[in-house]
């Protein structure tokens, strides 16, 4: 059986020179594996994102795949196993960014790269359409630390509470000492056939 694929979902203003997207990067480098890992620059404008995610999943048709989403990521990582099949493993997720967008409205720069970005109201019911709820606890994991700064941990607690669960104390909303984590989320993601993607038409 060929290894599943890791497509790593980044958070809000941020991108794949995130910490957290060059650790993976790093990580399956060394085992081999980089061909097995992807990590898209979502847009910030909600449809186009799912579009983007979208397109990557098609990409990899009847490949196993396994979604790693970190705070926004993690959002559309759910909405992405609900809608395409495969695992995911969440990251201090975020559960309703639609919500906090309010108080990011107008502009805002990008962590990483400096890009500066235009927040318009109408991305936060753009991203409402997006919000799903697991159907197979089995195919999440959720990763977080109680110390998160940016979200409320306990909102992930709650929405995933049938699922596989790590609560960490302390940390931050990094989450820190992610890369530990590694060898332990590549075999969340080999574990079973589930992690196969639907089929499209």
């Amino acid at each position: 059986m060929t290894p599943p694929h890791l497509v790593y979902l980044h958070g809000f203003l941020s991108s794949p020179f995130s910490q957290k997207a060059q650790d993976i990067a790093v990580w399956m480098a060394e085992q081999h594996l980089a061909d097995y890992f992807h990590c898209p620059q979502l847009p910030m404008e909600p449809v186009a994102a799912g579009q983007l995610i979208r397109e990557t999943v098609e990409k990899l048709q009847g490949e196993r795949i396994c979604f790693v989403g970190s705070s926004l990521g993690g959002y559309f990582a759910t909405w992405a196993v609900e809608e395409f099949g495969g695992r995911a493993v969440l990251i201090n997720p975020a559960v309703k960014p639609y919500e906090q967008l309010k108080h990011y409205i107008g502009p805002q720069r990008n962590y990483q790269t400096g890009e500066l970005y235009s927040i318009e109201p109408g991305f936060a019911d753009a991203l409402r359409a997006y919000d799903r709820v697991p159907t197979d606890p089995s195919r999440y994991w959720l990763l977080t630390q109680t110390d998160d700064e940016v979200l409320d941990y306990r909102e992930a607690v709650t929405k995933f509470a049938a699922c596989r669960q790590t609560i960490e104390p302390g940390g931050n909303h990094g989450f820190v000492d992610f890369p530990r984590w590694l060898p332990e989320i590549w075999a969340f993601a080999n574990q079973t056939a589930d992690a196969t993607l639907k089929e499209t038409p």
